[in-house]
């Protein structure tokens, strides 16, 4: 466990876990989730790269400061967390509002990253999802983040998942009940104030992406990943059959293969020994 501060003075909590002399990746968690979140990432991932992972302002052991929030200062926070450990670069790991959270530390500071996996994510709004995040917003406010648990449940775990086992919901309820209402409220108003014209630079990025979307994701579908994959050069696409929004730990097997077969060919190679 350790903590670093963001320049207006945020307390951020992060941890340092994995191979000690392996590629640096930081890995970012989506709306109203900590680190937790990659639960089945770390033992895969960690068994060759050195993880970092945060805590987003609003969630986990990072300060819950009011509101507003704003998704660039939180893409700062995380480069704060780089340089509380004095790592250069790194590869970045980001999911739905992570993924953000990843297009806009490249586009920000884009000699830290030395790759990019944007999972289940987006770069523009549509309606639909606007109103959708209003309503969860709404419902924390009003009525507690157990009613936000419950509406979310359905847009992050695919229907068959649902059906079949009980523990993604015993996995993602903690981590989004130990958000308060008023800090996840603050986490929607920052999504939704970031404005779609913000996607326009991802055009400049020169650094390998990977782009990942689950066949069942109707929060953020395959034309949002299909957009990033035209807006941002050379980005590769990967989907996976029967993944919801969730994919981290719906499909957790096929996610870490993906990932890991990306960084693998992303990183430089290693000087023989002798």
């Amino acid at each position: 466990m350790a903590f670093t501060w963001a320049s207006d003075g945020t307390r951020i909590h992060y941890e340092v876990a994995g191979a000690r002399h392996g590629e640096p990746v930081l890995l970012l968690q989506g709306l109203g989730a900590d680190l937790r979140g990659w639960a089945f990432q770390r033992f895969a991932l960690g068994r060759r790269h050195r993880l970092y992972l945060v805590d987003n302002r609003g969630a986990g052991g990072s300060d819950k400061p009011p509101g507003p929030y704003d998704l660039e200062v939180m893409a700062d926070d995380a480069v704060a967390a780089l340089d509380a450990e004095g790592v250069a670069s790194a590869h970045v790991v980001g999911a739905s509002m992570g993924g953000v959270l990843a297009q806009l530390l490249a586009v920000r500071h884009p000699r830290r990253v030395r790759s990019l996996v944007l999972a289940c994510t987006a770069c523009s709004h549509q309606p639909w999802r606007r109103e959708l995040l209003e309503d969860w917003a709404t419902a924390a406010r009003e009525q507690g983040m157990r009613a936000v648990s419950g509406r979310a449940l359905r847009w992050l775990i695919g229907p068959r998942h649902r059906r079949r086992f009980g523990l993604p919901f015993s996995v993602l309820a903690p981590m989004v009940l130990n958000t308060p209402a008023a800090a996840f409220a603050s986490q929607v108003a920052a999504i939704l104030g970031q404005p779609d014209e913000s996607a326009e630079a991802l055009a400049d990025l020169r650094v390998p992406t990977l782009v990942v979307v689950g066949t069942q994701d109707i929060l953020t579908p395959y034309a949002d990943a299909e957009e990033l994959v035209e807006r941002i050069p050379g980005a590769e696409l990967v989907v996976l059959s029967g993944a919801a929004h969730g994919l981290m730990f719906d499909r957790a097997g096929e996610f870490n293969t993906a990932v890991l077969e990306f960084l693998a060919a992303a990183s430089p190679p290693r000087a023989a020994a002798g």
